[in-house]
């Protein structure tokens, strides 16, 4: 299936560009252009929802923000509890047939596994996913839900290398969790989507994992509208992009200490990285603290259960971006939702703690 056309952005040619943008990479990737979004969007159609988006004003909302419109992007009702299908449908849908046939390998904590295992058996095609040990329980029923077999190992770091013997051995394709033009094309939907659901935003705050959400949906909301600021978030213990847009490259992550293992790729590749470096005017850091106070506020306020990554963009309004963003119109992606409930209950305990302590 073609996308085209697309675009290549080379060095200096983003007009968009804030304070974290530029790429440094001399010629840069190539860029999904609207066309291209729309073309993706319509071949999703009955593959994935349209999911809503809702206003996010709690009578306490006007204390921290002012007179500020903020807008929830309720990615976390997308099918398999995520934004991942958008991804992993397109880049799945520009395979071949014998591809297909052979079937597909996926690298996950959880979200993506669950997406390309939703999108395999909605397209019949067969799938494997390798996931670390440590993956919620809940993610690793709903691969099993869809039919899926899951090869464990012991963390992230190893998951890669293991995928990429299983795709070289029994001749499958890899669907990347956030590298490729296909990723970033099905990201780029639900900035789409969210650009023509609620006009005139005056900002985007979008989680920062491996950069395949972010560099969509920045491509997206740039291109169609150049005055919007998009923000990145990415948790302070894996911050495998804020390294990267340091380092003016591709770095590794480190290691990785939160609880938002859904945003907490072992290093940053570089398609992901320089849509993200091009169209991100900011990337900001918020902890699991701010996390876990982030995940109460949407329950408390908007009865949304979601996962820490799913909190991270709430965070960021609340915490580093209260003051830029006070009288702003805001939209937040809402990314996911799959945990279990007792993890989510010790999350949700905990920020509840942390707000009545520090009084927010």
């Amino acid at each position: 299936m073609d996308f085209q056309p697309q675009e290549t952005i080379s060095e200096g040619a983003n007009t968009h560009a804030g304070t974290g943008t530029g790429s440094t990479m001399g010629i840069g990737p190539a860029v999904p252009t609207i066309p291209a979004i729309r073309a993706a969007a319509e071949a999703l159609e009955g593959l994935i929802l349209k999911t809503p988006v809702v206003p996010f004003q709690p009578p306490w909302l006007a204390e921290v923000l002012g007179t500020a419109e903020v807008f929830l992007k309720l990615e976390l009702f997308q099918h398999a509890g995520s934004f991942k299908p958008r991804g992993a449908l397109t880049t799945m849908l520009g395979l071949d047939a014998g591809a297909l046939k052979r079937g597909v390998i996926a690298v996950s904590a959880g979200n993506h596994a669950a997406a390309v295992a939703y999108s395999a058996a909605r397209l019949g095609v067969s799938a494997k996913v390798v996931m670390p040990a440590t993956a919620n329980p809940s993610r690793v029923a709903l691969c099993r839900t869809y039919g899926a077999e899951i090869v464990f190992v012991k963390d992230v770091h190893e998951a890669f290398p293991v995928g990429e013997a299983i795709e070289r051995d029994e001749n499958r394709t890899m669907v990347h969790p956030f590298e490729g033009e296909g990723v970033s094309l099905g990201t780029g939907t639900l900035g789409l989507e969210l650009i023509e659901q609620t006009p005139n935003l005056d900002a985007v705050i979008v989680p920062v994992g491996g950069g395949g959400l972010a560099s969509g949906v920045a491509a997206a909301v740039k291109q169609l509208n150049p005055d919007c600021t998009v923000f990145g978030v990415e948790p302070t213990g894996a911050d495998s992009m804020s390294r990267s847009f340091a380092a003016g490259s591709p770095q590794p992550g480190g290691a990785i200490t939160t609880i938002a293992d859904s945003l907490a790729p072992p290093y940053s590749l570089p398609y992901s990285f320089g849509l993200c470096r091009q169209f991100l005017d900011d990337l900001v850091l918020v902890d699991d603290e701010a996390l876990c106070r982030a995940l109460y506020h949407l329950f408390r306020s908007a009865k949304l259960a979601v996962e820490p990554a799913g909190a991270a963009s709430t965070a960021a309004l609340l915490g580093p971006l209260r003051d830029r963003l006070r009288d702003a119109r805001v939209g937040l992606v809402v990314c996911g939702a799959n945990i279990d409930h007792a993890t989510f209950a010790t999350y949700l305990a905990h920020g509840a703690a942390t707000v009545t302590a520090s009084g927010d």
